[in-house]
């Protein structure tokens, strides 16, 4: 597995918990997924930041672009780049990993799923008027489940940015993820909602295994901060 991590020091403001750092996420994603090979790419850091990833021993690529998408183009372009079967996992600087969290991710290919995500994202459950998924209703979405190697996965429609796949897929998809992200925000909903269209099968593992940072996000039934 390739991991390619984007940290940045732009973006937009979130409320997140005060254990969610650049620096907290960063070492516990090495800490995690430490046999994995490591690809960072550094937007517009800060002295202290390119301090931080050096802590990485994997190849660490300076830009200044300034917007997520851009920074994701630049990763897809050095995943494109990797071994047809190799899994790629993309990951931003604002998730945190639970124990093991990189044998489940590898896992999840053995039961042939496109996309993986360890994010079990709270806005599938709740209604689009609180707030939720628009494809959600009752609290919950349609989906079928799976008995994985670790854990139980369920089929999702969408997730972040943070996610994995093989290249191979990546090279099959590629015309619909640099559609989505030609702009400064990546869109990731419509991105997903297309290549599930398309026949895709994304997965999340039940509980997640990862979370996004944001406060009102976080992945449930797990104290994040107890990874650290």
């Amino acid at each position: 597995m390739h991991v390619i991590y984007r940290i940045s020091e732009s973006g937009y403001l979130k409320e997140k918990p005060e254990y969610v750092t650049n620096e907290n996420c960063f070492r516990n994603a090495l800490l995690v997924f430490g046999k994995s090979q490591w690809t960072v790419i550094a937007d517009s850091a800060s002295e202290e930041t390119k301090l931080l990833v050096n802590e990485c021993s994997g190849s660490i690529k300076q830009v200044e672009i300034g917007h997520g998408a851009g920074t994701f183009n630049t990763a897809l372009d050095i995943a494109l780049g990797l071994p047809e079967d190799e899994i790629v996992y993309f990951l931003e600087n604002d998730y945190l990993h639970g124990h093991n969290a990189d044998r489940v991710l590898e896992s999840a290919f053995d039961l042939e799923f496109d996309y993986v995500t360890l994010y079990d994202h709270p806005d599938k459950y709740m209604n689009p008027f609180e707030g939720g998924n628009p494809f959600c209703s009752n609290r919950s979405e349609a989906t079928r489940v799976y008995l994985g190697k670790h854990c139980h996965w369920k089929l999702t429609n969408s997730t972040t940015m943070t996610f994995a796949a093989k290249v191979k897929t990546l090279k099959q998809d590629e015309s619909i993820l640099r559609k989505w992200t030609k702009e400064t925000h990546p869109h990731d909903f419509q991105m997903f909602t297309e290549l599930i269209q398309k026949g895709r099968r994304l997965a999340s593992p039940l509980p997640g295994y990862a979370t996004h940072g944001e406060t009102k996000w976080l992945s449930p039934l797990t104290n994040w901060k107890e990874t650290l």
